[in-house]
């Protein structure tokens, strides 16, 4: 990117035609320690009249529920980053609506150049030599410690990660890179999130939280199955993926958890699930999805509903608090900004938030780069299964070139 263009980006796409890009910054916050979340809600009533982007480390939990994290997240990504864009544009296909900011020659400078990055498909090249922080043989012996955590009643389910990353790794052309991974993974939550020298280039499915009005909205994964190109193949995977018991499982586990926490946040008896294990299909995988609605309590703040929902369930595991807990037990990285989430809240108080995962998280100035994955574990996982399926989440985004 020319280096006139040196300031904030987020760019969310739907990869339905429709994407917001949000460029600049007239004012911005960034926390690399606790009390985050206080340090935001007083950010975003100072700028209640303007659109504000930002990214959750999940690593905000750790002042939600006060706990503490021993590993070490190597992308060094803040707690939180949230600012007030110059300039918000609505995309619409060929038509595009400026939400916020002037529109001037700069500006359409900086616009233009997008959207030609965006349908440019001669991307640069790129080889990263991705490393196992777990090893497989460690990765399958703690899926049974898992196992046996589950045995004794300490969780029910736990999501369970691991890391690859790079080292000494120069992105020279972060926008053509991102646009590379979404080639692939065309996902409805996809997003490139830049900020100094902080980069996510994330090819996410799942939506943790959008609230519409009143309506608060959360959409919790659990269950995956590769795609085939055979056709029959691939609907013979997609049809024993929704009457696969042990997904359903899962799913349903984490459906009762993102009741119970929207729950706190909603007003009585509104808390409602419009979809139970429903398949998705994207262009790397199957997944399977729940819908899960509340009407939100009068006056609630956006940080009052993150402390009660954030991190979500389905990067947690059941019950919530024992999981995290083992989770940091477990793993031998700390997550950062994956399974944290990347949004937008409006002027109105609306707003819509991913989940961080089939990402990659990119520190330019160490040259860093890390890409983890993980999956759900229960009584009835298979390790072996486990660490497949965790292969064919990110085998195409690892083999990105």
């Amino acid at each position: 990117m020319p280096s006139i263009f040196n300031f904030p980006i987020t760019y969310l796409n739907s990869n339905d035609g429709s994407s917001i890009l949000a460029f600049g910054s007239l004012e911005s916050i960034v926390v690399g320690e606790n009390n985050s979340l206080s340090c935001l809600a007083e950010f975003i009533e100072r700028n209640s009249t303007s659109y504000i982007f930002g990214a959750v480390n999940y690593n905000v939990k750790n002042e939600i529920e006060d706990i503490t994290s021993a590993n070490k997240d190597e992308t060094e990504f803040p707690q939180i980053i949230f600012y007030v864009p110059n300039c918000v544009v609505k995309i619409d296909h060929e038509n595009f609506e400026f939400l916020q900011g002037e529109k001037n020659a700069k500006n359409f400078e900086f616009l233009n150049y997008f959207l030609e990055e965006e349908t440019d498909r001669n991307f640069h090249e790129l080889k990263i030599n991705w490393i196992p922080r777990t090893k497989k043989e460690k990765y399958i012996q703690n899926v049974n410690i898992i196992k046996e955590f589950i045995r004794q009643g300490e969780v029910y389910e736990m999501n369970y990660c691991q890391e690859f990353f790079a080292e000494k790794c120069v992105i020279d052309y972060p926008l053509d890179f991102y646009f590379k991974l979404n080639e692939i993974t065309k996902a409805p939550f996809s997003a490139y999130f830049q900020f100094e020298e902080h980069h996510v280039f994330c090819g996410s499915p799942e939506r943790f939280l959008k609230k519409v009005d009143k309506k608060l909205i959360s959409q919790p994964i659990k269950g995956t199955a590769r795609r085939s190109k055979d056709v029959k193949l691939d609907e013979q995977l997609k049809n024993e993926l929704k009457n696969n018991p042990k997904e359903r499982a899962e799913n349903i586990m984490i459906v009762d958890l993102v009741r119970n926490d929207l729950s706190k946040v909603a007003q009585k008896n509104s808390v409602h699930v419009e979809e139970l294990c429903e398949i998705y299909s994207f262009e790397t995988v199957h997944q399977m999805i729940s819908t899960v609605t509340c009407e939100a309590k009068k006056s609630i703040s956006f940080t009052d509903i993150l402390r009660a929902t954030f991190p979500m369930g389905s990067m947690t595991g059941a019950p919530k608090l024992r999981a995290m807990e083992l989770i940091d037990e477990m793993e031998d990285f700390s997550r950062g900004i994956y399974s944290g989430s990347i949004g937008y809240i409006s002027p109105n108080g609306d707003f819509d938030f991913n989940v961080v995962i089939r990402s990659m998280i990119y520190n330019s100035k160490k040259k860093y780069i890390s890409c983890p994955v993980g999956g759900a574990i229960t009584l009835d996982s298979d390790p072996e299964q486990e660490y497949q399926e965790c292969q064919t989440k990110i085998a195409r985004i690892l083999d990105l070139k």
